[in-house]
């Protein structure tokens, strides 16, 4: 069983990095991205990304010191430098060695510029969302760029384990990437929503939060089995098996 999550635009690399580390599986196709980014000006990175001039000239800046090789001079583990509402939720702060090791074999953060993440790869600072509309020699979005790739790297992660599942904690954007048709693991959509007004709708801030609480449930209890899953109970949530199906589970509160 892997988890997938989307990455965060927040990001802290100052964070104390933890000691062993890796690298992207896709670090070449990145290199590739950032040949394409380095030479537009803040304007255009502005445009690009539909962001103010403040953000545009801190991107603009990222992408000019991207410099290969990582290290932990230059770069984080992922799961360490990602901030934000799924991985606030995520407590790397108390996480033992054998947690880090038990994340790292089966979670996966799906980036715009790195592909697919193991939790313990090394990163540079970068803001690119997988819906944007990059034109390179592969068509004008990220999806056309990263094409097969992502679902093929999955693919040599699970091997030929058995009845291989993949569970799906990211956003529609990132999951997008993914292609359903060649993946050879069944994918489990999980989603969580807030009763309203005697309805169950999907409140997009809860739903971030409950991902990451649901991936920190996962790593913490050393879950491999989807079933398993059903038990998660934080903050109020339940198994709704109502409105749940073979592909999806809902979770409710």
């Amino acid at each position: 069983m892997l988890l997938v999550i989307s990455p965060s635009k927040t990001q802290n690399f100052d964070c104390r990095p933890h000691g062993p580390h890796t690298m992207p599986v896709l670090l070449e196709e990145t290199r590739h991205l950032v040949d394409q980014l380095k030479p537009m000006n803040v304007r255009q990175i502005a445009a690009l990304m539909k962001i103010n001039d403040r953000l545009a000239k801190l991107n603009w800046q990222r992408y000019q010191d991207f410099k290969l090789p990582f290290d932990l001079q230059n770069a984080r583990q992922a799961l360490l430098a990602f901030r934000g509402d799924v991985y606030n939720q995520i407590a790397t702060n108390t996480y033992h060695e054998a947690d880090f090791t038990f994340a790292q074999q089966h979670l996966r953060i799906i980036s715009g510029l790195y592909g697919i993440l193991k939790p313990l790869d090394l990163i540079q600072p970068y803001r690119l969302e997988m819906g944007t509309r990059l034109p390179t020699d592969r068509g004008n979005t990220l999806y056309d760029f990263w094409g097969p790739r992502v679902t093929e790297a999955l693919n040599r992660d699970f091997g030929k384990t058995p009845e291989a599942v993949l569970v799906n904690l990211a956003s529609q954007e990132y999951a997008k990437v993914l292609r359903p048709d060649t993946l050879i693991a069944r994918i489990l959509n999980i989603t969580f929503k807030e009763k309203k007004k005697g309805t169950y709708e999907v409140i997009g801030i809860h739903a971030k939060r409950a991902r990451g609480l649901m991936t920190n449930f996962v790593i913490q209890n050393r879950l491999t089995i989807p079933e398993d899953l059903q038990a998660f109970d934080h903050v109020g949530y339940r198994f709704n098996r109502r409105l749940s199906g073979a592909a999806e589970w809902v979770f409710c509160r």
